[in-house]
């Protein structure tokens, strides 16, 4: 039976918006495969992965019997030359369109992929927390939920970034399991601190030995997520039933999206990315807390 709680978002089947990322699979197959797995939801995906005319990228999910989740959109938040509102506003209009209820915003850091980043001032922190907030109230009136999602290579990844985003602004977070434990967060203990402040959920495992190399500066970010960094839930370094236990005593709602950064070298043989997102399907299905 689908789990009506579990998402799947096109990452896992390595579709990304960052150029050159790897072989990208094409929209007809990852749709099919969603549902093939029991997946009942996505998330969007990069531009051009679904049609742009808003009622276009509706139909399509429905043609494949897929609830629109919301989308991962990278946002430039700290130039002041820089107003994100506009593009938010026009991706809104996809949102209503599709019924889809969550904008999940990460802090992009204005260059190419997700291997450097510069540092902010504190007046560049300054604008980039009031940009998360104008955002977030814009897009409730829209009837959006807008939460930021910790990501590596973006201008908040670190546990210090995470704690001025707690302290210095109101947006709900996206609760990313992977990319906070490579950025020096523990999901599950931020979970634990703060889980009023969660609203959407990407879960993936991790293979910690490779996400140290990251994080001392051995392997670039793009390098160990095609080595194999990101695991299956359940087969890596995570603590799933902690993070799940936690938000569950909290009374969590919303949506527990597979979402598990995937590169592909080439046109992939045999069962492909989909093998992973089905053994992650299966094992959070076990691990959910019922009753």
């Amino acid at each position: 039976m689908p789990a009506p709680r579990i998402a799947g978002a096109p990452i896992s089947w390595g579709v990304c918006e960052v150029p050159g990322w790897g072989f990208q699979l094409d929209p007809d197959r990852v749709l099919t495969e969603m549902r093939e797995v029991g997946l009942v939801a996505t998330e969007f995906g990069p531009e051009g992965f679904l049609p742009d005319a808003p009622d276009a990228k509706a139909a399509t999910l429905q043609r494949y019997g897929l609830h629109a989740v919301g989308g991962f959109t990278p946002t430039l938040l700290h130039v002041p030359e820089h107003d994100p509102l506009a593009g938010v506003d026009e991706l809104l209009a996809g949102y209503d369109a599709a019924g889809a209820g969550t904008l999940v915003l990460s802090a992009d850091s204005g260059g190419t992929g997700y291997d450097s980043r510069p540092e902010l001032d504190e007046g560049g922190w300054k604008l980039l927390l009031s940009n998360l907030d104008r955002i977030a109230d814009h897009a409730a009136t829209r009837g959006v939920t807008a939460v930021l999602h910790p990501h590596v290579g973006t201008m908040v990844e670190t546990g210090d970034d995470v704690r001025r985003v707690l302290e210095g602004a109101r947006i709900q977070l996206c609760l990313d399991t992977g990319h906070l434990l490579i950025g020096g967060t523990d999901p599950a203990e931020l979970a634990r601190q703060a889980p009023e402040r969660i609203s959407h959920t990407h879960l993936k495992d991790v293979d910690l030995g490779l996400a140290r190399q990251v994080q001392d500066g051995r392997r670039s970010y793009t390098e160990a997520v095609g080595l194999g960094m990101y695991r299956p839930l359940g087969e890596g370094d995570l603590d799933l039933d902690g993070v799940l236990s936690r938000l569950d005593a909290y009374g969590y709602t919303g949506w527990h999206v597979l979402e598990q950064d995937t590169i592909l070298h080439g046109p992939p043989s045999g069962a492909g990315p989909v093998e992973d997102v089905s053994t992650s399907v299966q094992n959070l299905r076990a691990a959910l807390p019922t009753g």
